[in-house]
């Protein structure tokens, strides 16, 4: 198979739409992030890649909280709002129609319509040259009742989606089912 050089790039599939929050002084704000992820299991944390020049990384430094919500399918419309304009200029809250609430933090504010809801406390921010790599202590996780089966997050009932960068620059709901995890790998034999 041939294979074509493309220099450095950011080419990490999926990349997921995440609504990050924060209080800027002291009214709530989103910004739209696909460069997000797990970055550790215990304690949970989570890291989100924001430009220096967004008006939500205001806010996280002004609180050292912030809150990652991942929007639904049918929130595709308020997400790339959010994505495409600035706080500073509009209120998205006003303008998407989001219903915020607060959790165990009261500086992270969170998006009722979102499926899934994380409060973050800032544990690490880190320049990293064109973005600040924010790394946040998950504190409490809120899941919408109607997302759950048998008490248990569903990621099908959830439908998140997934941004693609050029040439298309999409959002795309996740796809089929391909294999179970942790029993796929088991077909293939070792050599002993």
């Amino acid at each position: 198979m041939n294979k074509m050089r493309m220099g450095p790039q950011t080419l990490i599939y999926p990349m997921p739409a995440l609504l990050v929050g924060a209080n800027v002084d002291g009214k709530p704000n989103f910004l739209a992030v696909a460069w997000g992820g797990i970055a550790n299991g215990e304690p949970p944390m989570i890291s989100v890649a924001i430009r220096h020049s967004r008006y939500t990384l205001k806010g996280i430094q002004q609180n050292l909280t912030f809150s990652v919500n991942i929007p639904s399918c049918d929130m595709v419309r308020e997400a790339d709002y959010c994505g495409i304009k600035s706080g500073a200029k509009v209120d998205k809250v006003a303008v998407c129609q989001f219903r915020i609430f607060y959790g165990e933090l009261d500086s992270a504010p969170l998006i009722e319509q979102c499926p899934v809801n994380l409060e973050c406390k800032v544990m690490h921010i880190l320049n990293l040259g064109s973005h600040s790599l924010v790394v946040g202590r998950i504190e409490e996780t809120h899941v919408s009742e109607n997302c759950l089966t048998d008490g248990k997050p569903d990621v099908g009932k959830i439908k998140p989606f997934i941004y693609t960068t050029t040439p298309f620059e999409n959002y795309q709901a996740f796809g089929e089912v391909i294999a179970r995890a942790f029993s796929i790998g088991k077909q293939l034999k070792t050599g002993r």
